[in-house]
C-alpha cells in the first residue's frame, strides 16, 4: 500500500500549524465549525504569524492541511500514480470474465431488455412470454409492437443501452453489463479524489478507493445490469461536486473578505456575495439524473441541499460576519434553492424526452379528460397533453411503489443492511463436473453464485465506525463526519418508513449499494481521526498506522476469498458452504 502523505501522518507537528490541528478531534479543533467559537470581525494578520490576511482566513476556513495538500512532490506523485493503480485494480476485478454468467440474472430480466428496446425503438417494448432463453441465445429482437408498463425512470436504462451501443448490440452478456462496469471503475476513481479532498490526505484517499475497489456489493453491481449502480454513481458525482463547491466558496469568501480588510474596512453585519456557483449547478444536474434513475434520489436532493446550506452558514460565521445566519440564508441558501431545485426538476423532466417524443410510449397518449386552460395558445396544447399524461403515469408508478408487498425469499429489513444480515442472491447454479467451468475431476457438482454481499469485515467495521462518527460529530462539530453520515442517512434511513412496523413493502439489502461509498468513507474517516489524534506521539502514531494497514490488508484478503462468490466462478460446494458464515446468507 502507498505510504501516507507527510501532511497526514507526520509524527512532528507542523510548526506553521495552529496549536490545535484544524481537523483533529482528539481535542476541540480550531475550525470554522467549532461549536464554541464566537463570530466577530476578522482581524488583519498579526506580524508574528507571518501570514497574509487572505491566507489567515483560508487557514480558518479550510484548515492548514488543505492549504498544504499537493505541495509536496511525493504527495502529487501518489495522488496520480496511486489513484491510477487502484483504479486499474478496480477495472481488473470488474471486467474479468464480465460475461459470466451468460444469463440474465435477477432484475436484469427487466432492465437489460428495457434498455435494449429503448436503444432500438426509443420506448420500452413489451416482450412475449418467457423471452429470456431466446434473448440469452442471441435472438434479442423478439419484443412486441406495444409498450411495457415500467415503474422506474429511464436514465439507468439509457446508460445500459449506451453500453450495448458501444459494444455493438446485446448478443453478448458483456454488453449488458459494460456500462455498469465502467461506472463502477469511475466511482472508485471518484471516491479517491473526493476522500483526498475531504480528509486533506492522499493516503486516506487511496485507502477509501481501495476499500471500494474490493467491496463485494460494489463488485457485484459493477458486473450486473441493474439500476442501483447508476443511482449510486450520480449521487457520488453530486456529493463530489458539493465538496468542490464548499472549497471554491470558501476560497472566494476569503478573497473578498480579505480585500475589505486590506483596504482598511471591517467585516460588518453582512458579508460579500460569492457569485454564481458552477459546482453547485453541476451537483443539481447530477441529482436530477439520480432521480431519473430511481425516485429514491429525491432523498439525496433534500439531504445534500441542507448540507450545502449548513456549510455556507458556518463559513460566514467563521469569516466574522456578525449576522451570519441571516446573511447565509439570503446570500447563499435562497440562491441555492432558486438554482438547485428548478435544475433538479428540469433535468428530471428532460430525462423523459424520448417518452415525450414517441406516441407509442406507455401512457403517452392517455386521455386525461382535462382540457388546456383557455389562456394557453394552441401551439402549447401538445405540451399540456404530454405533461398531463406524464403526471398520470407517475401517479400509477407511485401507487406501485407504495403498495408493493410481494413475498420474496430474499426480502430484508433495512435494520440488517449495515451488517449485510440478509444479502441478495442474484444467481445460483450447480454445474456438474466437466460442465460450466466445473473441473471434470470434481467429486461432486460445483457451486456458482452471484451474491450481492458486501465485504463482511469492511461492513462490520463500518457498522462500528458509524456510532463513533456520530460521537465525534456531537463532541467536536467535525464537518467531515457530518457530510459522510448525511449521505449514509439519505440512502438508508428512509427505507425504515417502508418496513415493519410502519409498512410492509418488499425491499432488499442490495439497495444499500447507493450508500456503499459513504460506508467506505465512514470507516476511512475514523482511520483519519485516529491518525490525527496521534500527531506528535511517535509510538502511538506507529501503532495506529500498523493497525490501519493490518485492517486494510485483512479486508483485501477477505475479498480475495469471496471473489468467486461475487462473480459466478465455479468452486466446490464445500468451499461455497464454508464461506456462508451466517445461516441468513444462504
Amino acid at each position: 500500500m502507498p505510504q501516507p502523505d507527510a501532511a497526514a501522518l507526520s509524527s512532528t507537528p507542523d510548526p506553521a500549524a495552529p496549536t490545535r490541528p484544524d481537523d483533529a478531534v482528539a481535542r476541540p479543533p480550531a475550525t470554522d465549525e467549532s461549536a464554541g467559537s464566537e463570530p466577530g470581525p476578522a482581524a488583519p494578520a498579526s506580524p508574528d504569524d507571518g501570514l497574509s490576511t487572505r491566507d489567515r482566513l483560508l487557514r480558518d476556513l479550510l484548515g492548514h492541511r488543505r492549504m498544504q495538500l499537493g505541495t509536496l512532490a511525493s504527495d502529487r506523485f501518489w495522488g496520480v500514480f496511486g489513484a491510477l493503480l487502484i483504479t486499474a485494480l478496480a477495472a481488473l476485478v470488474r471486467f474479468y470474465e464480465l460475461a459470466r454468467p451468460g444469463k440474465l440474472v435477477f432484475d436484469e430480466t427487466y432492465y437489460v431488455k428495457e434498455g435494449y428496446s429503448l436503444m432500438r425503438l426509443g420506448w420500452e417494448a413489451a416482450w412475449p412470454e418467457n423471452p429470456n432463453p431466446a434473448f440469452e441465445s442471441g435472438n434479442v429482437d423478439s419484443y412486441l409492437d406495444h409498450p411495457e408498463y415500467v415503474v422506474h425512470p429511464p436514465v439507468g436504462k439509457w446508460m445500459i443501452a449506451l453500453g450495448m451501443r458501444v459494444l455493438g448490440g446485446a448478443s453478448d452478456p458483456m454488453a449488458w453489463r459494460f456500462a455498469s462496469a465502467v461506472v463502477g471503475v469511475v466511482a472508485v476513481l471518484l471516491i479517491i479524489r473526493i476522500a483526498r479532498r475531504l480528509f486533506a490526505s492522499t493516503a486516506m484517499g487511496l485507502v477509501a478507493g481501495l476499500l471500494l475497489a474490493v467491496d463485494g456489493g460494489a463488485i457485484v453491481h459493477s458486473r450486473t445490469g441493474l439500476l442501483d449502480q447508476f443511482l449510486m454513481f450520480w449521487v457520488l458525482v453530486a456529493f463530489g461536486c458539493l465538496v468542490m463547491d464548499r472549497e471554491w466558496a470558501r476560497r472566494r469568501l476569503a478573497d473578498r473578505v480579505a480585500s475589505v480588510i486590506d483596504s482598511g474596512g471591517i467585516v460588518g453585519l453582512y458579508g460579500p456575495p460569492l457569485g454564481f456557483r458552477w459546482w453547485r449547478l453541476a451537483a443539481a444536474v447530477s441529482l436530477g439524473l439520480a432521480c431519473g434513475v430511481k425516485w429514491s434520489g429525491l432523498y439525496f436532493v433534500a439531504a445534500f441541499c441542507l448540507l450545502t446550506v449548513a456549510w455556507d452558514l458556518a463559513a460566514r460565521r467563521a469569516a466574522g460576519v456578525r449576522r451570519w445566519f441571516e446573511d447565509g440564508l439570503l446570500a447563499d441558501a435562497l440562491p441555492a434553492a432558486l438554482v438547485m431545485l428548478p435544475t433538479v426538476a428540469l433535468t428530471y423532466v428532460a430525462t423523459w424526452s424520448a417518452w415525450f417524443a414517441s406516441e407509442k410510449s406507455y401512457m403517452r397518449a392517455t386521455d386525461t379528460g382535462l382540457t388546456p386552460p383557455s389562456w394557453m395558445p394552441s401551439w402549447a396544447h401538445g405540451a399540456w397533453d404530454g405533461g398531463r399524461s406524464l403526471w398520470e403515469y407517475h401517479t400509477t408508478m407511485w401507487g406501485f411503489h407504495t403498495t408493493l408487498e410481494a413475498e420474496h425469499s430474499y426480502a430484508a429489513h433495512p435494520a440488517g443492511w449495515i451488517v449485510q444480515w440478509r444479502p441478495t442472491s442474484f444467481f445460483w447454479e450447480r454445474p456438474e463436473p466437466g460442465q460450466g467451468g466445473c473441473p471434470a475431476d470434481a467429486v461432486e457438482a460445483c457451486a456458482a453464485a452471484v451474491t450481492s454481499l458486501g465485504n463482511p469485515l469492511l461492513w462490520w467495521l463500518a457498522a462500528l465506525a458509524i456510532p463513533a462518527a456520530v460521537g465525534l460529530i456531537v463532541q467536536f462539530s467535525d464537518w467531515r463526519g457530518l457530510a459522510i453520515l448525511t449521505g449514509t442517512a439519505a440512502g438508508w434511513l428512509p427505507w425504515f418508513a417502508y418496513s415493519a412496523p410502519f409498512a410492509d413493502r418488499t425491499i432488499f439489502t442490495f439497495y444499500s449499494i447507493v450508500f456503499t461509498p459513504f460506508v467506505v468513507l465512514t470507516l476511512t474517516y475514523v482511520f483519519t481521526v485516529w491518525l490525527e489524534a496521534t500527531e506528535g506521539r511517535r509510538r502511538a502514531r506507529r501503532a495506529a498506522v500498523a493497525t490501519i494497514v493490518t485492517m486494510v490488508v485483512l479486508i483485501v484478503a477477505v475479498s480475495a476469498l469471496f471473489y468467486p462468490l461475487w462473480t459466478a466462478q465455479p468452486v466446490s460446494y464445500d468451499y461455497w458452504h464454508r464461506l456462508m458464515w451466517l445461516p441468513q446468507w444462504i
